[in-house]
Parts: structure tokens; C-alpha cells; sequence
């Protein structure tokens, strides 16, 4: 298994190449781990509206939080696509459901867990991440 760096130096040598000409376009690197539970506590779903809203089964979240299976790599990367912008995921599941959510002018309460860790190391403002967390309550 290749450390942190490495993993890096592949990536930026893969930049170089792809400037140069060397090579055309790009390489996926789809995590090896996802912690589905954190993804899904940040957005503050519940496991069945989080297996509804973006097409899991109940049973595949119940399996990956309780540690008895792990997503394969599809699963992994559309939840690092959940994790980094909710938004644009549910924008393509259901655009007009989320054009109508968006349109709507009605006033929303909402309740925002904000990891502040992660929060700093994302470049991720409190505006943003709330703002994001009010287009999913809409839906």
C-alpha cells in the first residue's frame, strides 16, 4: 500500500503528463474507505431517508455502519460526491423536484451540525454548508 505522499506525487506526476501530452485525461481516485455514518450524521438524515433520498437500500447503510460489509467502488465514489455536494447529487437525481424545493419562496427551520475540523481543512464557509443544508430540507 503507498503512503500519503506517494499517492500525491503519482497524482501531480500525472498532472505533468497530462500538460505535456503524454497522457489523455485523467485517473478517478475513488477512496478506499468511507465513513457512511459521519456522511450521513453531517447531513442530518436518518438512515432511511438518507437510503431513500439517494438510492441505497436500507440494508446496504444498515451493513456499512455497523462495519459488516464496505461499499464497493461505485457506492464509494457517489458518496464522496454525497459528502463533498449534496446539492449537485440531488440536482441530478431529481432536478425538478430540486428546481421546485429551490423556487419555493416558503420560509425553512433548519438544525446544522457543523464539524469544525472539517470544516476548516474543506475551505467550506458556515454559509455555504448552511445554505446547502437548507436546499436538502427543502426537498
Amino acid at each position: 500500500m503507498k503512503t500519503q505522499f506517494e499517492q500525491m506525487m503519482d497524482g501531480l506526476n500525472d498532472v505533468e503528463a497530462f500538460l505535456a501530452g503524454k497522457q489523455e485525461g485523467f485517473r478517478a481516485h475513488v477512496p478506499q474507505e468511507v465513513d457512511v455514518k459521519a456522511i450521513r450524521n453531517r447531513l442530518g438524515m436518518t438512515q432511511a431517508r438518507f437510503s431513500t433520498t439517494f438510492g441505497f437500500s436500507l440494508d446496504a447503510i444498515k451493513h456499512w455502519e455497523g462495519g459488516r460489509r464496505s461499499p464497493e467502488a461505485p457506492a464509494r465514489t457517489l458518496l464522496t460526491v454525497i459528502d463533498r455536494n449534496p446539492v449537485a447529487v440531488l440536482t441530478a437525481l431529481n432536478p425538478a423536484a430540486f428546481a421546485a424545493a429551490v423556487a419555493s419562496s416558503k420560509p425553512t427551520t433548519i438544525h446544522l451540525k457543523v464539524d469544525r475540523k472539517r470544516q476548516r481543512s474543506s475551505g467550506v464557509t458556515k454559509r455555504k454548508a448552511y445554505s446547502e443544508q437548507q436546499e436538502i430540507n427543502n426537498l
